[in-house]
C-alpha cells in the first residue's frame, strides 16, 4: 500500500493548487519542498496580477487556464479572505502604430471568453487616468492584484485540513515506478524514500532537473530551459494611476507595465534580460530604458523617481527569438508512465492560471 495517494514537487502557487485540486477530489497528498518556506521561488518574485486571458493564443492551455483560472482565482480569495483589488487594467496604444495590435489582442480576448472589457478612445482612457498618454485603449474590467503570499498560505491551510502535509526543507532526489506507482528519494535533515500512486512535478526552475532523476522517463521529453530575468523598478512618489496600465506586448514578455500594489506602491517592469545563471541583483543602469519605456504612456514620469527594486526569473522554454509556446503539462498520455505528469514552462500567466492546472492535473491523474 502507498504512503499517499499523491505527491507534488514544489510548493509554489501551481504546485500548492495542484495539492489542493487533488485532496478536495479525495486524494492522501504530500507536498515537497526544499526550501525552508513556502512560494520562495518563481511565485514569490512576480507582479501579482490577476490576468483577463486576452494575450494567449486560440485554443491554447493558456488561454483555457487563465480565464477559468482568473474566475476560481477571485472566488477563492473572496472564500479564503485573502487581499485582492480588482482595479481593473487599460491595455493602450500610445502611439497610431500601436493600435493594430490592441485591436487584435481585443480580439483575441474575445475568442478567448473575456468578459467585461470594451474599447475606448484615447479621450476616455485619459479620462479615467489623468497623467495617461493614450490614443485608443482596452478597458479589462476582470484584471486585478491579489496577495500572492496570502494565497498561498490559504491553500497550504487547505491542504492540510483535507489531511495532506506540506514538508518544507524536503529536496526531490528521484523517483522510480513501482508496482503500486513510485518510490520518491526525499532528501533533507534526515533523508527517506517514500511511495505514491502519483506523482506531480511542479517546481519551476528545478521542473528539468528533477525530471532527469526519474527513472524512465523519456529524455527527449525534457525541454531545454532558457532563463528570462524579469527587473522591477519602484517609484519613490504618489502612484499616478489607480489601474494597471499595459502596452503592447514585446518577444518573449508582456512588456514593461506599471501596477499599484495592494500597499499602494506603484511599481514598473518586468522588463526582460536574458541571462545563462540563476541571480536576482538588478541593475540601477537598466533604468534608463525603464525611464523610456514608462515616458511612452506616462509621459510626466520625472528625472530620479524610479529606484531598483526585485527581480524574478522566467522558467523558458524556448529561446530569445524564437516563438513563445504554451503550458507544458507533460501526462501519461505523452510519456506513457502511469500516474506521473511533469509540469514544464510554467510562467505567466501561471499564477493566474494556477486553480485550473490544478484542476487538469487532477482529472488526468485519475
Amino acid at each position: 500500500m502507498s504512503d499517499f495517494d499523491a505527491v507534488v514537487v514544489g510548493a509554489g502557487a501551481v504546485g500548492l493548487a495542484c495539492g489542493f485540486q487533488l485532496a478536495k477530489a479525495g486524494n492522501s497528498v504530500l507536498v515537497l519542498e526544499s526550501a525552508n518556506r513556502i512560494g520562495s521561488g518563481v511565485s514569490s518574485r512576480n507582479s501579482e496580477v490577476v490576468h483577463a486571458g486576452f494575450y494567449y493564443p486560440s485554443g491554447s492551455l493558456k488561454a483555457k487556464f487563465c480565464v477559468e483560472g482568473r474566475r476560481a482565482m477571485y472566488q477563492f480569495l473572496r472564500e479564503h479572505s485573502v487581499n485582492y483589488e480588482k482595479c481593473g487594467k487599460l491595455f493602450v496604444a500610445t502611439e497610431e502604430s500601436d493600435i493594430a495590435a490592441i485591436e487584435k489582442y481585443y480580439k483575441q480576448g474575445e475568442i478567448n471568453g473575456v468578459e467585461n472589457a470594451r474599447w475606448i478612445t484615447g479621450a476616455e482612457a485619459i479620462a479615467l487616468e489623468p497623467h495617461l498618454r493614450a490614443v485608443a485603449a482596452v478597458e479589462y474590467l476582470e484584471s486585478g492584484v491579489m496577495d500572492a503570499h496570502g494565497y498561498m498560505d490559504a491553500l497550504e491551510g487547505e491542504i492540510e485540513a483535507m489531511g495532506g502535509s506540506v514538508v518544507l526543507n524536503s529536496p526531490f532526489l528521484g523517483a522510480t515506478p513501482s508496482a503500486e506507482g513510485y518510490d520518491i528519494r526525499v532528501g533533507g535533515e534526515s533523508p527517506t524514500t517514500i511511495t505514491a500512486k502519483k506523482l506531480l512535478i511542479s517546481s519551476g526552475l528545478n521542473a528539468q532537473k528533477c525530471a532527469h532523476t526519474i527513472e524512465g522517463f523519456p529524455k527527449e521529453r525534457i525541454p531545454t530551459q532558457y532563463l528570462a530575468k524579469g527587473n522591477y523598478f519602484s517609484l519613490s512618489m504618489k502612484a499616478p494611476f489607480q489601474r494597471l496600465i499595459y502596452p503592447p506586448p514585446v518577444p518573449g514578455a508582456l512588456g514593461t507595465h506599471y501596477r499599484r500594489d495592494l500597499g499602494g506602491i506603484a511599481r514598473f517592469g518586468p522588463d526582460i534580460e536574458w541571462i545563462t545563471e540563476e541571480n536576482y541583483v538588478v541593475d540601477p543602469k537598466r533604468g534608463d530604458s525603464f525611464y523610456e519605456a514608462i515616458r511612452t504612456f506616462w509621459p510626466g514620469l520625472p528625472d530620479g523617481a524610479l529606484t531598483a527594486d526585485y527581480a524574478g526569473i522566467r522558467p523558458k522554454i524556448h529561446a530569445q527569438n524564437q516563438p513563445q509556446p504554451d503550458f507544458v503539462l507533460d501526462s501519461p498520455n505523452d510519456h506513457g508512465m502511469d500516474g506521473l505528469i511533469c509540469l514544464f514552462g510554467i510562467e505567466s500567466p501561471g499564477l493566474t492560471s494556477s486553480l485550473a492546472i490544478g484542476a487538469e492535473v487532477t482529472k488526468r491523474l485519475s
